[in-house]
């Protein structure tokens, strides 16, 4: 679809709104993930979102028409997506339960780098060189952030792992998305992720209210509820919006400032230092997406191979 000028600042708008609302719902699972079950917390969220979104798209024509999905289709979307997208949010939660939110904003924002490396073997071209040498950028930024939980012992060396660790994921489940998307709807592909991984979660979940319970009042519903709204169905609808209008390459570049956005939030209404560290983890990291995302050839006329 070719891109409307005269509707260029609108999609811009939605975009940073998009940011603001994940770097907020970022920082709202940090604080529900202290008294809640990390995973019971992110199967909640997942599965009721997913429900919603898939009635939205289900009885509405907001995000596109709905196209029902074959046998092998939704065995697909089991494994690939429900699958991935459960495992992703293990791992991510638990970060959260475990080291600071800005912290595993930043690691989330690196995995367009790790999904670079899988996309291509390296070879005798600049696009190569790019590639790596984002990746070198990006390794080293994620070294800063752990180096502090190696030398220090009030660092949580298991939080910055599984940091790292939500960030492949991450990066796989996009993969796996983009495959699916190939034969399926993208919202369509997204809203059943959800709810599929809320399924893949719940014996998880059981197991831990069983074990340790849950706080059931009504700041942590209230926050669970506003995350679910406002941290999965308005963003994605807002994001898989200008995605229908822009290139995803100019979409994704606003995906680079959610670790900002979950800094501010999570030092404002948590109390969250930032760190020089994390600064200059931050400036390698970023820089590094940027290296990795932006089409350089286009700027400085570089030949496709040498």
């Amino acid at each position: 679809m070719s891109e409307k000028n005269n509707s260029n600042p609108a999609i811009a708008g939605s975009l940073i709104l998009v940011v603001l609302l994940w770097g907020g719902n970022n920082a709202g699972t940090k604080w529900l993930v202290g008294a809640w079950p990390p995973v019971f917390t992110g199967m909640t969220r997942f599965l009721f979102a997913g429900i919603i979104l898939l009635g939205v798209l289900r009885f509405t024509k907001l995000l596109g028409e709905f196209q029902p999905l074959s046998s092998g289709q939704r065995r697909q979307l089991w494994l690939r997506g429900g699958f991935g997208l459960a495992a992703y949010t293990i791992v991510f939660c638990w970060a959260l339960r475990l080291t600071a939110a800005s912290h595993v904003a930043l690691y989330i924002g690196a995995s367009p780098i790790w999904a670079l490396l899988v996309e291509g073997r390296p070879g005798k071209n600049w696009s190569s060189v790019r590639r790596y040498g984002a990746a070198l950028l990006a390794v080293t930024g994620v070294f800063v952030l752990f180096w502090p939980a190696l030398k220090n012992s009030s660092y949580n060396p298991v939080g910055e792992c599984c940091g790292l660790g939500s960030s492949l994921l991450w990066a796989n489940y996009n993969h796996q998305s983009r495959i699916l998307a190939r034969t399926i709807h993208g919202v369509e592909v997204a809203a059943n992720a959800m709810w599929m991984s809320g399924v893949w979660l719940l014996p998880i979940a059981l197991i831990e209210i069983f074990l340790h319970g849950f706080v059931l009042d009504a700041p942590h519903l209230g926050i669970q509820s506003l995350a679910i709204l406002f941290g999965g169905v308005v963003p994605y609808a807002m994001w898989n919006s200008a995605l229908r209008h822009w290139q995803t390459s100019r979409v994704m570049l606003f995906n680079n400032f959610i670790p900002l956005s979950t800094t501010i939030w999570a030092h404002y209404a948590l109390g969250e230092p930032i760190t020089p560290t994390f600064c200059a983890a931050m400036v390698l990291i970023v820089a590094g997406v940027a290296l990795g995302q932006m089409d350089w050839s286009k700027i400085f006329k570089e030949p496709e191979s040498f």
